[in-house]
């Protein structure tokens, strides 16, 4: 539904409340399902990128799909993760925040890292060696263990938890510029008059898009680049998530700010539509570097590009605040096991993949399956193994009762 009014309807609720926002939970679990559905997309795109297998089905729908989704995703991710970070600190204070940010990301990101890097190589070994007709399950998964453990230089690549590596360094940049700034209460003043200035201006999109555009400028790629391949920290990529974290960051203390940006309006449905298609119409150009209007088109891409991003990013908090405003069990188990679905995702979708790859079927048929089977094992094993268990502890902060599986928790 399109509003040109402030209604809401979600209540603000601020920030030392004690209330859970439903909807931001929400939010935060389809950012991270929205990435599993995007890594099972791209053995099906039309051409060949370098991933682990290429399905015998492909269409250039999935290509539109991967772009749209990557432009916003982690962006929303971040946002999110900034609101709730800032939300921490303000209720259980710095020591608090720190030990929870050590044992809910740091240690996920060093003991993960270590455990699914052989598992996503195995996957890469099962692809080659389906590209020659046969796979073998244990065989690949040995060979990826050896190769991890053979090749030292390469533990720090080619994974997807990189974002946690990502949200490690923006977090402990943003307490330290806390820790240098004066506090005044003039400064916060001056700071919440801003933010609430900014969201509901008519020209937030055209300080906020020229800002990200410029950025892009120096992304190898059209696009974000996903900076998995080194911990050399990627600047540009920096200012992107970190300037979303900032923003969330900023926004846990006026909430009333984030409902106002999240407002679909219809220039705001206008400027997104605009941006992605933009993008849509030179996508094709950026494969093609010898095209005369090359350089041109990068720049045109890049503004679209951002615009679509702000755009969605906005329209799917707003959408959210709509749909999910009221707390719902169901909306609160998928948010709490959504973290431990993307942690693990990654070699079930590359393995699955590949055991699809030469089946006779239509792509849109393997890419649901292949995203239902991954979601549902994760889930499965959630209830099972982590909910109720000192995992679960790590990653949600407290263990929980199961609950597809009732099992009482000794």
């Amino acid at each position: 539904m399109i509003s040109t009014s402030p209604q809401t309807n979600a209540p603000a609720v601020p920030a030392d409340s004690g209330e859970r926002l439903a909807y931001l939970d929400a939010t935060r679990a389809f950012a991270l399902i929205l990435g599993v559905v995007f890594h099972a997309s791209i053995s099906f795109l039309p051409f060949f990128i370098g991933w682990a297998v290429q399905d015998v089905s492909t269409h250039p729908v999935v290509a539109v799909f991967m772009t749209v989704s990557h432009s916003f995703r982690m962006e929303l991710f971040f946002l999110l993760a900034g609101f709730f970070t800032h939300m921490t600190l303000e209720r259980k204070g710095l020591g608090s925040l720190l030990r929870s940010r050590a044992v809910r990301i740091a240690v996920p990101f060093v003991i993960g890292w270590f455990l699914l890097r052989p598992l996503v190589v195995s996957g890469w070994i099962m692809g080659a060696a389906s590209m020659q007709g046969d796979y073998a399950f244990w065989p690949s998964v040995l060979g990826g263990i050896a190769f991890t453990l053979d090749t030292p230089g390469s533990w720090f690549t080619g994974t997807h938890l990189w974002f946690l590596y990502y949200l490690i360094m923006i977090t402990g940049a943003t307490l330290l510029i806390r820790s240098v700034l004066p506090s005044s209460e003039g400064l916060r003043r001056a700071v919440d008059g801003f933010l609430a200035k900014l969201a509901r201006a008519w020209w937030t999109p055209l300080l906020a898009v020229p800002l990200i555009t410029a950025t892009l400028h120096f992304m190898d790629r059209w696009g974000v680049d996903t900076p998995d391949q080194s911990l050399m920290p990627h600047l540009p990529v920096l200012v992107i998530y970190g300037g979303f974290f900032g923003l969330g960051w900023l926004l846990d203390r006026k909430h009333e700010s984030l409902i106002a940006l999240s407002r679909i309006t219809v220039g705001r449905v206008a400027l997104l539509i605009l941006g992605m298609a933009t993008v849509l119409m030179l996508m094709r150009i950026q494969n093609d570097p010898a095209h005369p209007q090359f350089a041109t088109a990068r720049v045109i891409y890049h503004f679209g590009y951002a615009a679509m991003m702000w755009g969605l990013v906005w329209l799917t908090v707003g959408l959210f605040r709509q749909w999910f405003a009221q707390p719902r069990a169901w909306v609160r188990y998928v948010a709490d096991s959504s973290y431990w679905m993307y942690l693990i995702h990654l070699p079930v979708v590359v393995w699955l993949q590949v055991v699809f790859a030469e089946l006779p079927w239509h792509w849109s048929i393997k890419l649901t399956s292949i995203s239902a089977i991954t979601i549902a094992l994760a889930i499965v094993t959630y209830d099972l193994f982590v909910r109720s268990t000192w995992i679960g502890h790590i990653l949600n902060g407290r263990q929980r009762d199961r609950v597809v599986f009732r099992l009482q928790r000794r």
